[in-house]
């Protein structure tokens, strides 16, 4: 007994498509995941388990062989937990089978609760392009799959609201496509400046052409207090550029239910005793692993930039020419955006 479904998985901030191939036959009760899973994916055979006995299904007293397709690239975090489940299930005869145009994406807690997960723009994005036309993703993490567009997009609480789907019982409301509302940011305004209107048209050039500014003046000139304003007078980012940025936050799991997409640029400002590695940021962009150092569009405000050491500046210098980073790594280079404007008063 054999069911496949598709899920998603991450590369860097790029997401492709994974299909979950799950077998029950014969032999001594086992439970396996191959695939390349890392310690994540291995531990959701408990998750899972406790998962289907908790919304009263029969958990199969079989052997169980899960395989994360393509084989050769490596799975890494909990989003493989709602597509395993289902498959195990549909192998079982306990569920029809899924749409071949529909993929699963989501945790699972004990308890059968679906829970949200990070990156789960990019994936979307990449199941657009692969032509799929409906997505299966926890209830918080839906507004940001609307943001991809082209597919009909199912909110999951629990695993009984999607079984009940499933089987024709009651039907998933589809999520509305999210609308960014007007933000005006925390940022102070440049139009409370009075006076500077020198320094002031320079910023407002160098804000409407991307170009790097630098400051030197005495201490209490207004130089810092100038820069921290530029923010508000910044273009608003095209649609483009909002998805590119959001992707890199989404992928950190900086992005929430109520605000699934950024809106306004995003502006650092490091200190000078940041660490070389803090500079260049990691070669693997992680859940809950701080801030992204350099965001994709991005204006960066550097205070006493003589301060910085040689060893800071040299790593973001290939990427500030090329708009990018390239890491290596199986099964090819990550790929990161990183195009950003810097400000030294």
């Amino acid at each position: 007994m054999l069911c496949k479904l598709n899920s998603l998985g991450l590369h860097g901030v790029t997401g492709y498509l994974v299909a979950a191939e799950c077998d029950l036959s014969g032999g001594l009760p086992n439970f396996d995941i191959v695939g390349l899973p890392d310690a994540a994916v291995r531990e959701a055979r408990e998750r899972v388990r406790a998962a289907v006995k908790n919304c009263g299904f029969t958990f199969p007293v079989s052997r169980i062989t899960v395989n994360l397709a393509p084989a050769d690239r490596k799975k890494a975090g909990t989003v493989y937990d709602l597509p395993i489940l289902v498959g195990i299930l549909c192998a079982g005869g306990q569920l029809p089978a899924p749409p071949a145009d529909a993929a699963f994406v989501g945790e699972l807690s004990l308890s059968g609760e679906v829970r949200p997960v990070a990156g789960m723009l990019p994936m979307a994005l990449a199941a657009r392009a692969a032509g799929l036309r409906t997505l299966f993703v926890p209830a918080d993490s839906a507004p940001e799959a609307t943001l991809a567009g082209g597919m009909t997009v199912y909110p999951v609480e629990d695993v009984q609201a999607l079984t009940a789907h499933l089987r024709g019982e009651r039907p998933l409301p589809p999520a509305p496509v999210w609308r960014p509302a007007p933000e005006n940011g925390d940022a102070p305004d440049f139009a409370d400046v009075k006076g500077q209107e020198q320094v002031k048209r320079c910023l407002e050039i160098a804000a409407a052409g991307g170009h790097n500014l630098a400051m030197v003046g005495p201490p209490g000139s207004g130089k810092s207090m100038l820069a921290r304003r530029l923010p508000s007078i910044l273009p608003d980012m095209t649609r483009r550029e909002a998805l590119e940025a959001t992707a890199v936050h989404s992928v950190m799991g900086l992005t929430g239910r109520e605000r699934p997409m950024l809106t306004l640029r995003p502006f650092r400002a490091p200190h000078h005793t940041i660490s070389a590695m803090g500079m260049a940021g990691a070669a693997r962009l992680r859940p809950g692993r701080g801030r992204s150092p350099w965001p994709t569009t991005a204006s960066s405000f550097w205070t006493s930039c003589r301060s910085f050491t040689r060893t800071c500046w040299r790593p973001c210098a290939s990427r500030w020419r090329t708009g990018g980073s390239r890491s290596p790594g199986p099964p090819g280079p990550r790929c990161f955006p990183a195009a950003s404007c810097w400000y030294a008063p």
